[in-house]
């Protein structure tokens, strides 16, 4: 497997990257079942999403980019739930460039995703993956989710039903007592 640039970026989302993200997004979007919107967003729709993710905390957008300032991918770690006893719990998430895919550009940002929440108050991280996807199962398995269940034909698009893996990642050790 060719490795990421090595000269490529990884840094925090800003506004400035909104037309690119949404590009990137749009293109799962009408290409394929790994995610389950069916409609492109425009910049200004995507933009309550991209201000959900601020620069610090445990909800983080991370992008890499080549030296050109192209986009390669990003990654995020979301509110899992919106109820308060779900506030150490993250859902993570990478989409990379469709000319980056392959390159390492996942296993970039998921370590500098990673070390941004380790001092964060997150216990666990989930990553649902629709399926098939097995790259994405590999990347989510090296960097230590193991599956806990799959919901079956749990989504509708493209005129069929898809499945969806749900992965956990410990990021702290219980207090023993």
């Amino acid at each position: 497997m060719p490795s990421a640039d090595r000269d490529a970026q990884v840094r925090a989302g800003v506004e400035t990257d909104l037309t690119a993200l949404t590009d990137l997004y749009n293109h799962y979007i009408r290409e394929t079942p790994i995610t389950f919107d069916t409609e492109p967003f425009s910049p200004e729709r995507r933009r309550p999403w991209l201000l959900s993710h601020p620069q610090d905390g445990p909800h983080r957008l991370l992008v890499a980019q080549d030296p050109g300032g192209t986009l390669l991918g990003y990654a995020t770690s979301s509110a899992f739930r919106p109820k308060a006893a779900y506030a150490t719990s993250v859902e993570t998430t990478v989409y990379c460039a469709p000319q980056a895919a392959g390159r390492g550009v996942g296993t970039l940002l998921y370590t500098a995703l990673f070390a941004a929440l380790a001092d964060e108050d997150v216990h666990r991280a989930y990553a649902g993956i629709a399926q098939p996807n097995e790259a994405s199962g590999r990347l989510h398995a090296r960097f230590g989710f193991r599956h806990i269940g799959t919901y079956t034909e749990v989504g509708r698009k493209f005129g069929r039903y898809w499945d969806v893996a749900w992965y956990q990642k410990d990021l702290t050790w219980p207090d023993l007592i």
